[in-house]
């Protein structure tokens, strides 16, 4: 049968026209895609330091931090706030800061105050955990010499000063 059909002439007409036009296709929304998955993870929680031997003044404390992996860092947010025995004062306010190192000076502080402070990292597939909280302390406010008060003799001298911080101070040194 096979033979036979094929000795014969068949002129074939297709009912439809192939349709072969030239197509664009649109890959915005796979390009989406890909770029809405992120390669990067949100970084590791940083380490805040202890405040260092003469960080503070009477207003203002450098703070310094490390990130302890190879996480990729946009910038670190530094929050602080004062600490305070008190449930809910005003200067309790927690402060943010955005820092592109790993180290801050803070000013406009209060003198001989505690602070409180913790950080975290930040890239573009999020926010890490903050760090552990430190508290660093602001440096006394110098006395003031009260010089109505002042004696001396020819062995001794008699000075006397006042405070003008909130907080008590630990103790003075008095240079001759």
């Amino acid at each position: 049968r096979l033979k036979e059909f094929l000795k014969k002439e068949v002129d074939l007409k297709l009912s439809t026209l192939p349709d072969f036009e030239e197509r664009v296709i649109d890959v915005s929304e796979v390009e989406q895609l890909m770029n809405s998955i992120n390669a990067i993870p949100a970084p590791c929680a940083p380490v805040i330091n202890p405040q260092a031997p003469n960080a503070a003044t009477g207003t203002s404390l450098r703070v310094c931090w490390g990130l302890f992996s190879d996480d990729t860092v946009e910038c670190y947010q530094l929050c602080y706030k004062p600490v305070s025995n008190e449930k809910h004062s005003e200067e309790q306010a927690e402060h943010t800061l955005k820092v592109k190192e790993t180290y801050c000076t803070i000013t406009d502080l209060l003198p001989n105050t505690q602070y409180e402070f913790w950080v975290s990292a930040l890239n573009a597939s999020g926010i890490s955990p903050p760090s552990e909280r430190a508290v660093y302390v602001t440096a006394p406010s110098p006395p003031t010499i009260n010089s109505k008060k002042i004696r001396s003799c020819e062995n001794a001298a008699l000075v006397c000063w006042e405070s003008r911080d909130i907080n008590p101070v630990d103790s003075y040194t008095v240079e001759l």
